[in-house]
């Protein structure tokens, strides 16, 4: 753990300049494709229809490039092995999160460099990583490339049900969205966690590692 101090006690470089980039960059990626997208739907105008098609077909292509990036990136630095799934204290941090936070309780899993998400968070963002993202990609293509169905052979598939897929996956992702804005307020202080994704740097809580927190060899 690399340590340094601040006013209110010790703090650990946490996450690297590619993750706050990478998680800054899909944000306003995801914010953009989902009020262009919407707004495809017909839900409001704003920047009429032609331009947001277009602005979100745009999008859209720069999201799939930015993820195949993180996809190399997570398989090459070993990051990979912060998204592997366990059920250890899986239901601890569950009951913390129902009513623990409310009563002043640590957090059952504190982050630490070599744990930065906790065991519900993995399977959050794994589900979303290897899935829904995915799922979000394939459909939109598929969208992207309705004129050219009959050359790729997918001249059986149906644009209404491929549209209505992509617009269920739109609001997953706009979900999963509310609640992680959420979940950075659930800090020692509501901007704790922003902070960190700015600068890199994290407040050591008192708690130590658990078992599960140990990274493989």
């Amino acid at each position: 753990m690399n340590g340094n101090t601040n006013g209110n006690g010790a703090m650990f470089y946490l996450y690297t300049r590619y993750e706050r980039f990478w998680h800054w960059l899909q944000a306003a990626l995801i914010i953009s494709l989902l009020v262009t997208g919407f707004e495809v739907h017909g839900s409001f105008s704003l920047l009429g229809f032609k331009r947001a098609v277009a602005v979100h077909a745009f999008l859209g292509v720069a999201w799939l490039i930015a993820f195949a990036f993180f996809v190399f990136w997570v398989a090459t630095t070993g990051e990979w092995k912060q998204y592997v799934p366990t059920t250890k204290k899986m239901f601890e941090v569950m009951r913390f999160y129902a009513y623990g936070i409310f009563l002043g309780q640590p957090h059952p899993c504190p982050k630490t460099p070599d744990a930065k998400h906790n065991p519900l968070q993995r399977l959050t963002y794994l589900t979303l990583a290897a899935i829904l993202l995915p799922f979000m990609m394939a459909t939109g293509l598929l969208y992207y490339l309705y004129n050219d169905w009959p050359s790729l052979g997918l001249a059986g598939l149906h644009l209404s049900s491929v549209a209505l897929a992509h617009l269920i996956g739109a609001f997953a992702i706009l979900a999963f969205l509310v609640v992680h804005i959420y979940m950075t307020t659930t800090g020692h202080t509501p901007l704790a966690h922003m902070r960190a994704m700015v600068t890199g740097w994290e407040e050591a809580t008192a708690e130590k590692p658990q078992d599960w927190e140990k990274r493989a060899a």
